[in-house]
């Protein structure tokens, strides 16, 4: 779970999280905060977590971007299946389990919630935000010419295997590297699921919108003109 000055959101979101996984689930689990380099009390209400709970750990880094702490912690676990959701818990915790199923019992290496996928359900979403998400898409796969559906919903898994082949060549550290991990991952043949989620918007997100745009724009322009890296 990456979080960025999330000290209100952060206890309920992980009580929540624990007790779902609790009741559903019958994996071995933990829970990883992974700080990246908040300003506010995040850091000690993620270790007070840690504290009060044995399967919660925090992994703090003293610099920002959402891709940077999901390689940090992923690149460092011995999961058999590695996965992240924004603090915000936007994604229906209904999800998960089809998500890492997809991964454990169907062989796939990446599993993917989509909000656009048939059978996905949206509320509360803005028509700016709706707008930029469809054009979004359409621009992948015009550039591209992907079958995904959805680049960046905040609800992915990967096998631990497809992680670290993945993750050492992906050159984004915000929040471009979802859409460059899955591209580069299309393109060399591993495996994507879809999961359609039930997906609330968050008027409180701290992504910024504009900023975020031109530098998936970058990002993009960088991958259709530079060329996809191979892996080992």
């Amino acid at each position: 779970m990456p979080v960025y000055n999330e000290e209100d959101d952060l206890p309920g979101s992980v009580e929540t999280l624990i007790a779902y996984l609790q009741a559903n689930v019958t994996w071995a689990w933990r829970i990883l905060i992974a700080d990246n380099a908040s300003t506010d009390g995040t850091f000690t209400v993620a270790t007070s977590l840690s504290e009060a709970h044995p399967n919660v750990q925090v992994l703090r880094l003293d610099q920002k971007g959402r891709g940077r702490a999901l390689k940090a912690a992923w690149l460092a676990s011995d999961a058999d299946v590695v996965c992240y959701m924004d603090v915000d818990l936007s994604t229906d915790l209904g999800g998960l389990q089809p998500l890492v199923s997809a991964i454990l019992d169907d062989g796939y290496d990446i599993s993917i919630g989509s909000r656009l996928a048939k059978g996905a359900q949206v509320t509360k979403r803005t028509l700016k935000r709706e707008i930029i998400s469809r054009g979004y898409i359409t621009l992948i796969k015009m550039l591209f010419w992907t079958r995904r559906t959805d680049m960046q919903c905040g609800f992915k898994a990967l096998s631990g295997a497809a992680a670290q082949r993945l993750l050492p060549v992906v050159k984004d550290n915000a929040f471009f590297l979802d859409t460059e991990m899955l591209l580069i991952a299309e393109r060399r043949g591993m495996r994507i699921h879809e999961v359609p989620v039930t997906w609330e918007d968050d008027p409180d997100s701290r992504v910024r919108l504009v900023s975020t745009i031109m530098e998936d724009l970058r990002g993009l322009v960088r991958l259709r003109f530079g060329g996809m890296p191979k892996l080992d």
